[in-house]
């Protein structure tokens, strides 16, 4: 099996997320899209130990109070599946410095459809907004990256 295991968090305060666009790195597969923050895991690492190591990494900031909100399978025509592990932060120490992947900036929630996302992104930040319980989405990608099929908790989710 060739898949790949990530975390992404949605750092919030003052109803804004934190949101990083992706602006900055070479061969970047999101490149020009905005993201939360996060990152593959590493060797033995769990999604918490992955998720504290990658914001520390990209935000300077030390998470203090996060939530698990769900698990994001990402099937591409490209290449390998991803899952993703989804987080949300309200607490946090430290100072933002800057990211070597993009620019950090902090956007209102309602703003954050309005920018360039994944298709898929929308569809779990508004789970983010409207749901409390832990889910599971899959988005399934076709090879010129647009989502041609959703399910949410193993139900297929209307597109």
């Amino acid at each position: 099996m060739d898949a790949m295991l990530s975390t992404l968090c949605y750092i919030e305060q003052d109803g804004k997320y934190l949101m990083l666009h992706r602006v900055l790195k070479e061969n970047d597969i999101n490149e020009g899209k905005w993201l939360g923050v996060g990152g593959h895991f590493e060797k033995d690492e769990s999604p918490e130990e992955c998720l504290i190591r990658e914001v520390l990494e990209e935000t300077g900031y030390t998470l203090t109070r996060y939530r698990f909100r769900g698990i994001v399978t990402f099937v591409s025509a490209k290449g390998a599946t991803e899952y993703m592990h989804l987080f949300t932060a309200d607490g946090f120490t430290g100072e933002l410095h800057l990211c070597d992947e993009g620019i950090l900036a902090w956007i209102d929630k309602e703003a954050v459809p309005g920018l360039k996302l994944w298709e898929g992104d929308r569809i779990f930040l508004n789970l983010l907004l409207t749901r409390n319980e832990f889910f599971s989405l899959k988005l399934v990608y076709d090879e010129k990256d647009r989502l041609v099929r959703a399910a949410l908790d193993g139900k297929d989710y209307p597109l």
